[in-house]
């Protein structure tokens, strides 16, 4: 199959699955039912991902962070919040009953991973270009460190029922991310 024919298949089930989720909760929530409402056979899904989280691993990389990640590497950071938060919510949705996954499987720890690889790669490529100053802070605890911030907020505000835009949670979360804790108690 082509790249192309992959891609569209791809999309066709992350469709479907982001309409069952929209209707029902995640956990409950068949591979069968994916299939039949994307009109594909069982087999088709399984040739593209392990199981549904695979899925939604997949929908978090492609449909969230690649978008950004050009943003990210070309220091547009206040550019690839707003719009990350605001393609979550256009599928608030989707979204709110994803961030209810716990366990194992949890949207957290999907999330939380898939942003620090983005991080990484983006901190590997800063790095190369400077000496390092602490040897303890690697590029894999810097982009730990971020993306569980990020996740954080993120979550927290699904959570929360959105109740500012995702241009507001852009600033609210640059401002923390660019000044140190003394300066946030100093402000407030």
């Amino acid at each position: 199959m082509t790249g192309q024919g992959k891609s569209a298949i791809d999309t066709l089930l992350a469709e479907s699955f982001k309409e069952l989720a929209a209707k029902q909760p995640i956990e409950k929530i068949t591979i069968k039912e994916i299939t039949d409402k994307a009109g594909v056979i069982r087999p088709t899904f399984y040739n593209h991902f392990q199981d549904k989280y695979e899925l939604l691993e997949w929908i978090i990389k492609t449909q969230l962070l690649e978008p950004i990640e050009p943003l990210v590497q070309n220091g547009m950071i206040n550019e690839a919040l707003v719009l990350l938060f605001t393609s979550i919510e256009r599928e608030r949705e989707f979204y709110t009953r994803a961030s209810r996954l716990e366990g194992q499987n949890s949207f957290e720890s999907i999330a939380r991973d898939c942003v620090e690889q983005v991080l990484l790669k983006v901190v590997k490529k800063s790095e190369a270009a400077k000496p390092q100053k602490y040897v303890w802070l690697t590029p894999e605890r810097i982009s730990k460190y971020y993306a569980q911030s990020m996740c954080y907020v993120v979550i927290t505000w699904i959570q929360e029922g959105m109740s500012i835009s995702g241009r507001e949670l852009a600033e609210i979360y640059d401002y923390i991310i660019n000044r140190s804790m003394e300066d946030i108690l100093n402000g407030m």
